[in-house]
């Protein structure tokens, strides 16, 4: 029996904390995209509506909802283009309409208009009354492209935009998302800047992570059934995934929702593995409790029970809706993005597999839900987009070293016309963020090779 399996035993410590772990298939609390650390000189501007269709694939279905967005025309001028940030799986952010590379950076030189549409199903846009399963069937990348391509239509006439070139920008899955839209509406989006973007659907993601370890510091909610073998790979997996979420974002320019700091690093969780005279599993607790500590979390709640019952919740008022149960549904059908403890040379042992995942699908959305019915709409997705090989011009794919994701990245240039930027040293969406004084030379270079790129394209 090895080490962390043995430490099981001695896990204690009961409190309070809430039963959802701040990081859930690789995305964290607030979405992968946080709000960014720095400051404007000017104020948000005002959330605004758009009627949208809920099923933009049967004619038939007049059901319309409202849909979130936002205007910053600070900097246009006639004949500017339209840049169009795209919401993600959490909130869109006001704050990323007055801060940011996109619109602090570049919107100025080129007299831009600056938009930015909230995804389907997260933060206020609510296409149904609940988040029944029945309902997320109409949440979905599909959906929300032609989402963004009623939006553009609407906006471009509404505003005589008729002739204005439209960039399409997003960091992660929104990432993603404004390459597809590029792919799969050329003659509405003229180019795309596609940041830290996961590409390539796969349903068993075996990249690097780091390990924690176990003991009773680890300040657990409540005693854990070693026996339980949900319970156990449960706590495997959340120690995980914060852990992870260190490397994800190492020094970004983000901020946390609901944290106290961001300056926890890889450099800050090695030096606390390194301590001289430090056990393993007590500098593991340690570093538990720091990131504990900077998510004002009393304990770690590892009852995969409760994580289930949460994620159950259909209600717009329960804890999951902030992008738990939505996000969670996006991976059980289309996406995948499982972290798992799959690959051999990785220090986790074998306690949160594959089909820890894949069950915890349906354990929360019903037994319908299989490996085999995930792996067939993994497979789908990759059909429907391309994967690594989808066929577009004017996009520039940007990923940082770093980043456990840019390893299902484009990170070689496609064509002459749609290059890849790989930053060395930098995390998840590191080129999107404000500037700040500890910029690595290679990130300024990289987002002065953007600007380059959009000047080259819409001259």
């Amino acid at each position: 029996m090895d080490l962390m399996l043995r430490l099981v035993y001695l896990l204690l410590l009961p409190g309070f904390c809430i039963s959802l772990p701040f990081f859930l298939h690789g995305r964290p609390k607030g979405g992968f995209l946080g709000l960014p650390v720095g400051s404007a000189n000017r104020s948000p501007p005002p959330e605004k509506w758009f009627t949208q269709k809920l099923d933009h694939f049967t004619s038939s279905d007049h059901r319309t909802w409202s849909q979130r967005f936002f205007i910053n025309d600070e900097h246009y001028k006639p004949g500017g283009p339209v840049f169009l940030m795209i919401g993600g799986e959490g909130a869109a952010n006001p704050e990323w309409m007055v801060q940011g590379q996109w619109v602090q950076n570049y919107a100025p030189q080129f007299n831009a208009l600056c938009v930015m549409l909230e995804h389907r199903f997260y933060g206020k846009s609510h296409p149904t009354k609940d988040l029944k399963v029945e309902s997320l069937r109409y949440l979905s990348s599909e959906q929300a492209l032609a989402d963004l391509a009623a939006f553009r239509v609407n906006i471009s006439e509404s505003r005589g935009l008729a002739d204005a070139k439209w960039i399409a920008f997003g960091g992660s899955y929104p990432g993603a998302l404004s390459a597809w839209f590029r792919y799969k509406y050329p003659h509405l989006v003229y180019a795309s800047v596609s940041s830290s973007a996961p590409m390539l659907a796969q349903l068993n993601f075996k990249g690097p992570k780091k390990v924690a370890g176990l003991e009773k510091y680890f300040r657990l909610c409540e005693p854990i059934d070693a026996s339980d073998a949900k319970d156990v790979s449960n706590l495997h997996d959340t120690i995980a995934q914060s852990i992870a979420g260190v490397i994800q974002y190492n020094r970004d320019n983000r901020a946390f929702e609901g944290a106290v700091g961001t300056n926890i690093t890889i450099e800050t969780i090695c030096s606390i593995m390194t301590t001289k005279g430090s056990k393993p599993f007590e500098s593991y607790a340690k570093v538990n409790s720091l990131l504990l500590d900077t998510y004002k979390e009393k304990c770690l709640d590892v009852s995969y029970n409760k994580t289930v019952q949460e994620l159950r919740e259909e209600s717009w008022k329960s804890e999951a809706s902030e992008g738990g149960r939505q996000w969670t549904y996006q991976t059980c059908t289309e996406f995948g993005f499982y972290q798992t403890s799959d690959l051999t040379t990785q220090p986790f042992g074998q306690h949160f597999p594959l089909k820890f995942s894949t069950e915890q699908c349906a354990d929360v959305y019903g037994t319908e839900f299989t490996q085999t019915s995930i792996q067939s709409a993994v497979d789908w997705t990759n059909s429907e987009y391309g994967g690594y090989n989808i066929t577009v011009t004017r996009v520039v794919f940007v990923n940082g070293d770093i980043d456990p994701w840019h390893a299902l990245g484009i990170t070689r240039d496609l064509n002459a016309h749609s290059p890849a930027i790989l930053i060395k040293g930098t995390a998840h969406c590191a080129n999107m963020y404000p500037d700040a004084p500890n910029d690595l030379p290679q990130l300024i270079r990289a987002r002065e090779s953007v600007k380059k790129l959009l000047t080259l394209w819409l001259s």
